[in-house]
Order: C-alpha cells, then structure tokens, then sequence
C-alpha cells in the first residue's frame, strides 16, 4: 500500500473501482454531493454512439474510433479499454487530471479495475477504493434486475466479476457496498482521513 499520508496536502487522485453489480454509479452520484472534499468526477471518453439525452462533455466525451485511437497513439490517455468486445474503445484522458486542478479539487476517477492498475501504476500515490458487493448473489440480482442485458452478457459480466474480486488486494482500501448509506460513510471517511 502506498505512504499516501505523506502525500495528504498535495493534489489528489481518486479512484473508485468494483463489479457490474456492485453500486459504483449510485456511490460516485453521493460522494460528489456529500464529500467534505471537492471531488471532480473525470469525464470518460467513447466511441460508442451517444444517447438520446447525452451531452457531450457532460455524459462522456464522444469521439470517433480514428480520432479516439489517434489520441491514444499520441499518447494522450491515461489508460483506455475495449469494453465487452463490443467494438467500442473507453478510456480516460490525461486532461481530465489538469482540469480537476484547475477547479482545485481531487480527480475522481471511476475505472474498471484493469484501468484502475495502469493509473496506480503511473501515480502509486492515488488513493484508491474497491468497492464490493456483500456477495455474488447480490451481485448477480442487481445485474438482473436491469433487464437491459441478455443471459449472454449477464454471463460473461459475472465472469469478470471474479477476475476482479480477485484483485481487490491491490487497492488501499475495500468497501463493502451492502447498505448504501454506510457504503458512503465509510468512504467519505477514508477521503477525509487522507485530506488531513
């Protein structure tokens, strides 16, 4: 684990990891709202069309696959993945850290947790959370209950749940997310631990 409480006054980097399941997008939403510290949620780029109701630069930043990869190749991500075999490419930008300098807060990162090892790797300094789910059942339920994915994909998503439970270990610290609102606590507590 690294010494972040030497690291504590200086800017910095969030990153909240967990499976399909887990809660991360309803933990990231409270955390932004209720931190003592200002978070700046990293905005992720895609390839994949954007929504009706999506804002670019709000939702995500969307770029084509030409200029996506040739951002990457110039070496402008911090790290970036093709998700699910899909054909579309994610990834975060190198700038997203500059800007949540600018508006002095913490860039909070919320990456899978293959993305999450390449950022620990080039800041071994950020503070990183795994969020887990209080079992694979539950984990399992919660990817049911969208009703958004087939038996296919609801296959293959808990296939890599277990990959990356199994990586938990490298995180700084594990939440379990069993009751939200504890959840939430217990996170907000570690980030203001570290903002001391």
């Amino acid at each position: 684990m690294p010494d972040l409480a030497k690291h504590a006054n200086e800017f910095q980097i969030l990153v909240l990891s967990g499976p399909s399941g887990s809660g991360k997008t309803t933990v990231v939403e409270r955390l932004i709202l209720e931190s003592s510290v200002p978070l700046v949620k990293s905005i992720s780029a895609t390839t994949r069309p954007q929504r009706k109701g999506e804002v670019d630069g709000v939702a995500y930043y969307f770029l084509s696959a030409d200029e996506f990869l040739r951002r990457r190749d110039q070496g402008e991500f911090l790290e970036t993945a093709e998700v699910f075999g899909a054909g579309y490419w994610y990834g975060t930008l190198k700038s997203e850290i500059d800007r949540a300098k600018a508006e002095k807060g913490w860039a909070f990162l919320e990456v899978d947790v293959e993305g999450a090892l390449k950022i620990m790797a080039l800041f071994p300094h950020a503070l990183t959370i795994f969020l887990q789910p209080p079992s694979l059942e539950v984990c399992e339920q919660r990817l049911r209950s969208r009703a958004t994915d087939s038996e296919e994909t609801i296959q293959r998503r808990l296939r890599k749940v277990h990959e990356e439970l199994a990586l938990a270990d490298r995180y700084c610290y594990q939440v379990v997310n069993d009751q939200l609102d504890q959840a939430v606590s217990e996170i907000k507590e570690i980030i203001a631990r570290h903002a001391m």
